[in-house]
């Protein structure tokens, strides 16, 4: 799959986010998706807004199919509010008191990206702070009723109704929201092939 716009190698997409995958689409690169199968626990021990580029990092190691020829993309978007990750909730009820807890608050939306070839690897984070206002228990109940968020931190998308009429405003990238800071990674890339490289990098 040639990437003409950035001159890159074959890219390969480790998400089953329907998000992430239309948001690297929009940026003209090509690529293939591989859905990830990946333990995402984490040690308590492990800062808040660390969280995401440490999952970013492990969904990056359990893949073993990756190619001489080929750059790995994972990433892991938190919802981090008072120190602690809210994540994704597994039932209605769960998702409800999520909502309830960031209803008038701010709080932060981490996504981390672990980029990864044969030869280098670079991992970087980016972090967006959103306010809700405060939301009534029926806006709540019509959003959970009627988008069902269950595969979202923080049970909710900023791209959904709720987001329309519950985001009082952001500070940071909006995509990042969304699961995939692409201005960004766009930087990140353009870094990958003339090697100035923004994240930190490992060599293995």
């Amino acid at each position: 799959m040639p990437n003409p716009i950035l001159n890159l190698p074959n890219v390969v997409l480790a998400s089953a986010s329907p998000r992430r995958y239309e948001l690297l689409k929009s940026l003209g690169i090509a690529f293939k998706v591989v859905k990830p199968d990946t333990d995402e626990s984490f040690s308590v021990s492990i800062a808040a807004l660390e969280v995401a580029p440490f999952l970013a990092r492990k969904k990056a190691e359990a893949y073993s199919g990756l190619k001489t020829d080929e750059i790995l993309i994972t990433c892991d978007t938190t919802v981090c509010l008072d120190g602690m990750v809210i994540n994704k909730p597994e039932n209605k009820d769960e998702a409800r008191q999520m909502l309830q807890t960031l209803s008038g608050r701010d709080h932060t939306v981490v996504t981390g990206v672990c980029l990864r070839s044969a030869e280098k690897e670079v991992i970087f984070s980016e972090k967006t702070l959103v306010r809700f206002k405060k939301l009534t228990e029926n806006e709540i109940d019509y959003y959970l009723e009627h988008f069902k968020p269950y595969d979202k931190a923080g049970a909710y998308g900023i791209q959904d109704w709720i987001g329309f009429i519950g985001v009082e405003r952001i500070e940071g990238c909006f995509y990042n929201v969304m699961g995939l800071p692409v201005a960004r990674l766009y930087k990140e890339l353009v870094g990958w092939i003339g090697g100035d490289f923004m994240g930190y990098t490992e060599r293995f």
